[in-house]
């Protein structure tokens, strides 16, 4: 039986404010683990910090955008300051996109590769010494994305096979060092990062274009996150869906191509209308 302890550990997350960076410090903060979390939003930070210790947790809130360098790198300082140890990271962090590409401005796609990709390597940057000396883990919120590429969604697309690449490679140079990664890729998951969606200028989508009540909860998903680190798992796909969509891409991705078209042209509001 997997010993779901997490007592005496630190664990760091990203985006932590919502959706399943908020469930994850939940969920390991259930699991005894002395929290930190990060959040861009400083109201947002406050109300998250405040339900965590309502529940008796130890948490360390800092306020710090994603894409920002400097922001990881202190990031990692004050955890290190404040517990002296950092033995599991989860880069959560993430914002989406619903676009065609041909009308989109780049500074959107320039945004999302900055806190989705770039947030990823800043933060395991800097985290890395620390979970080389404790042998933890670091963990990837990756998407469905990461292994098929969706119409509209080029940039975050584009953001999440970066990142699936990036912790392909950083596994192979850490494997033989005691670190674990792991690259979650949670399919459609309830959460507010469609309605926080950015369009082809910049603003936010407002509104989900998909009936949130029938996806996997981001409760489910920090669950399963959980049980997957302490199994030392390499990769987590999530819902019978989105394992489909990983399985046909890999054996017939000429007919997913209309398969997932004909899908997203059926979006609420879908830019092919």
């Amino acid at each position: 039986m997997l010993d779901m302890n997490f007592k005496n550990k630190v664990v760091v997350i990203t985006g932590a404010t919502s959706g399943i960076g908020e469930a994850c410090a939940m969920v390991f903060g259930n699991a005894g683990a002395k929290l930190v979390i990060t959040g861009r939003n400083a109201q947002k930070l406050e109300e998250t910090t405040a339900k965590l210790l309502a529940m008796q947790f130890t948490v360390l809130p800092i306020l710090a955008d994603a894409g920002s360098e400097p922001d990881n790198k202190r990031m990692a300082e004050e955890a290190l300051a404040r517990f002296g140890q950092i033995d599991l990271l989860i880069n959560n962090a993430g914002i989406s996109m619903r676009a065609l590409f041909q009308d989109m401005d780049l500074d959107v796609f320039r945004k999302v590769m900055d806190t989705n990709f770039w947030g990823t390597v800043y933060a395991t940057k800097y985290c890395l010494p620390a979970i080389l000396e404790s042998k933890g883990s670091i963990i990837g919120i990756s998407s469905i994305n990461g292994y098929r590429g969706t119409p509209a969604r080029t940039a975050y697309t584009a953001s999440k096979y970066a990142m699936n690449g990036f912790f392909e490679s950083l596994r192979t140079e850490v494997m033989k060092k005691g670190v674990h990664v792991l690259v979650v890729a949670p399919g459609f998951t309830a959460s507010n990062i469609r309605n926080s969606a950015l369009t082809a200028d910049g603003s936010s989508q407002g509104e989900s274009p998909r009936d949130e009540s029938k996806m996997m909860t981001s409760e489910e998903v920090a669950a399963r996150i959980l049980k997957a680190t302490v199994g030392r798992k390499r990769d987590l796909v999530l819902t019978t869906q989105g394992k489909m969509a990983v399985f046909l891409n890999k054996w017939i991705p000429g007919i997913l191509d209309g398969i997932v078209y004909n899908q997203m042209a059926r979006e609420k509001d879908s830019p092919f209308n």
